[in-house]
């Protein structure tokens, strides 16, 4: 019997690492993801996504649909909100105010800045209006100004409330106004010491009683000590009339979007997860938000996998941990959620759209797209379709990074894009 030549061998060994990476691909995504080995190093690997400019280029979207540009030159756009008659409110801004603590901070700093925009953020809110319906927002004019980082944005019949990176304030608000009538009011302070993760996601309940703000952890992996995560890695809930406030879930590290599932009172959730763990670790995530719930951070990730590097280490809470109902990929940074209607279209009717900003520390980058996570009877189902891509090209050149998503339910998917400072609208051609 002859010995298999060093060829066939190769060969073997070419086809058996491509069906462990295609079954490897295949748990990236969904309820269960198979979780690699974790890989610490001095330096996780770091891609820049190196901005360039649209020109006559546009994302990519399905077939049957189209996508236009509907502001432009805008000051860095995170969150959007529809309003009852169809204007469309933008936040935008830029926030945070961490010291870096490590060498490789300032290294993993300045690559991340690279592949943001040098534009100068807005801290304002700017209001569009399509005043004839014809899909073109002639009107763009700033709605209220001299905010601080805001992100966060939710109406309540006639108070529209903002959370900026340091509290919660609210504008009394009038259907078809275009100006802020005053001031915004303080409804509460929000945990901002340092801000490591300044971002404050807003959601309102049903029936207005309460709203959801997510707060992000002040570091990586409790880096800075645990006395400066108090409040923090958490979504708090906040009584709308009162400000009285207590934690609603906790042991999130970086909740970034919320939104409620219609006909429910179910608050959703995407969270970034930690780094340095390797480039296929942690996977960030979709989930169900369980009041009273830990979901683990820092002490364990997915459930009950042990993060070592937390001192001291603390059994009983990570028997506490709640896995997350569905992961969308390691470092794809999720920074936008809402739920689709049927004018989306059949194939995009049931589920969620997630606006992924794009890795940093990654050889081979992921998201810098906005995906379909579909539903089925209320739950996540089957692996996420990528509904809006080409923000980052076959070049290698990121022209766009998707953060927060709305669905508008008259048929259109608001996107804001806070490297091109733009705000696109994609609807469907029939």
């Amino acid at each position: 019997m002859n010995s298999p030549s060093l060829v066939s061998i190769l060969a073997v060994s070419v086809m058996l690492s491509a069906c462990s990476d295609n079954d490897q691909a295949s748990v990236k995504y969904g309820p269960e993801p198979t979780l690699p080995e974790q890989q610490r190093g001095l330096l996780p690997n770091m891609t820049i996504a190196e901005p360039a400019l649209w020109g006559d280029q546009l994302p990519t979207v399905p077939q049957n649909y189209r996508i236009t540009a509907i502001a432009t030159d805008l000051k860095i756009p995170r969150q959007t909100l529809l309003l009852p008659n169809g204007d469309i409110l933008v936040a935008e801004g830029r926030g945070g105010n961490a010291s870096k603590l490590k060498p490789k901070d300032v290294i993993a700093g300045y690559i991340k800045a690279q592949g943001n925009t040098s534009v100068k953020g807005g801290n304002r809110l700017t209001l569009l209006r399509d005043s004839d319906n014809d899909g073109t927002y002639e009107e763009q004019v700033v709605f209220a100004e001299d905010l601080n980082a805001p992100y966060g944005l939710a109406l309540v019949g006639n108070k529209l409330y903002v959370a900026n990176q340091d509290a919660l304030v609210r504008f009394d608000y009038q259907e078809g106004q275009t100006r802020a009538s005053g001031p915004p009011v303080k409804v509460t302070d929000l945990p901002s010491e340092i801000n490591h993760h300044w971002t404050k996601p807003l959601a309102a309940s049903t029936d207005g009683r309460y709203l959801y703000v997510g707060i992000g952890s002040n570091s990586n992996i409790t880096e800075r000590g645990m006395e400066a995560e108090v409040d923090r890695a958490m979504i708090w809930q906040i009584d709308a009339e009162t400000g009285a406030h207590k934690p609603y879930a906790t042991g999130v590290r970086n909740p970034t979007a919320l939104t409620i599932q219609p006909g429910t009172n179910r608050l959703w959730a995407v969270a970034n997860e930690r780094d340095e763990l390797g480039q296929d670790l942690v996977p960030d995530y979709l989930t169900s938000v369980r009041e009273g719930g830990f979901y683990g951070w820092p002490y364990s990730y997915w459930g009950q996998n042990v993060d070592p590097r937390v001192r001291p280490q603390n059994p009983a809470k990570v028997a506490e941990a709640i896995a997350p109902d569905y992961a969308l990929g390691a470092h794809v940074a999720a920074l936008g959620v809402d739920f689709s209607s049927e004018s989306m279209g059949v194939d995009f009717a049931d589920g969620v759209f997630v606006g992924e900003h794009g890795s940093w520390n990654r050889k081979d980058p992921v998201g810098y797209k906005v995906v379909f996570v579909p539903f089925s009877n209320g739950r996540p189902s089957g692996e996420p379709v990528d509904f809006v891509s080409g923000f980052r090209g076959e070049d290698g050149k990121t022209r766009g990074r998707p953060v927060g998503v709305t669905v508008d339910p008259r048929g259109a998917l608001i996107i804001a894009d806070d490297l091109s400072n733009t705000v696109w609208r994609v609807t469907p051609t029939q």
